[in-house]
């Protein structure tokens, strides 16, 4: 798992909560993501904030959809806005599913097992 974000304290918590159910690699924007799939990484799920600096959310989205070879690895958004116009955008762009901030790390790890469950079937 790719965990694309850049709050210090987000970042940590996914790590903890995940660490035991997936290799968990986090980076803290889409600029350092991108470098680190285009040194041959391929992640099974890509988590990544939509407001981060340097390379936001959409950017680093419209990039991997791009990509011959990253364009499958399902890619949930996280995002701190309630905006149906921000869901939308993600979605237009090619999300799998957008999750709003603060979330409930259940809801979440269970978007995720529904994705990979579709992905590997």
């Amino acid at each position: 798992m790719l965990i694309v974000e850049d709050d210090p304290f987000t970042r940590k918590f996914l790590e903890t909560y995940f660490k035991n159910g997936f290799e968990v690699n986090i980076v803290p924007n889409g600029m350092e993501a991108l470098a680190w799939l285009q040194e041959g990484s391929h992640p099974d799920l890509i988590l990544a904030d939509i407001h981060m600096p340097k390379l936001n959310g959409y950017s680093f989205l419209k990039e991997v959809r791009s990509s011959g070879f990253f364009r499958n690895i399902p890619v949930i958004m996280l995002s701190g806005v309630q905006s149906s116009k921000e869901r939308i955008e993600c979605l237009r762009l090619g999300a799998n599913d957008i999750v709003s901030k603060p979330f409930n790390p259940e809801e979440l790890s269970l978007r995720i097992q529904n994705l990979l469950s579709l992905k590997n079937a």
